[in-house]
């Protein structure tokens, strides 16, 4: 894996990380005692987002440093995030809310989208 991938790899799972502490503050649920839960989506969310990430091709530099391709990791977050939503609903034994799912693939999408505009904006100039 080269420095770039990992750093690739790496940032996706750091947003995802954030963006799932930023939800739970939103929601008054930011004490260790929420830990757990946080994992319970954490973790599918990661799950989903690399197995769709891949099937997208987002991994391919030709496609990560074209700002054209842009609305590829935001349709790719939009199909992870309700498949989170129901790997997260088995974890936990409870009802999938959609609403939950529909939130969720919004704020992942646009974070996901400006995560990899930087990207692809501070490594387009330098060769693959």
């Amino acid at each position: 894996m080269t420095k770039r991938q990992w750093i690739l790899y790496a940032g996706d799972t750091l947003l995802l990380a954030a963006l799932t502490l930023i939800g739970f503050a939103v929601h008054g649920e930011s004490t260790l005692s929420f830990l757990p839960r946080m994992g319970a989506l954490f973790v599918p969310l990661v799950i989903s987002w690399f197995l769709l990430a891949l099937l997208f091709g987002l991994f391919q530099q030709e496609i990560v440093l074209n700002p054209k391709q842009l609305w590829r990791p935001a349709l790719a977050m939009f199909a992870a995030a309700p498949l989170a939503a129901v790997l997260r609903g088995f974890l936990l034994r409870a009802p999938v809310i959609p609403i939950f799912a529909v939130v969720l693939g919004m704020a992942s999408a646009v974070g996901m989208v400006i995560w990899r505009g930087l990207y692809s904006l501070l490594n387009r100039k330098a060769k693959p």
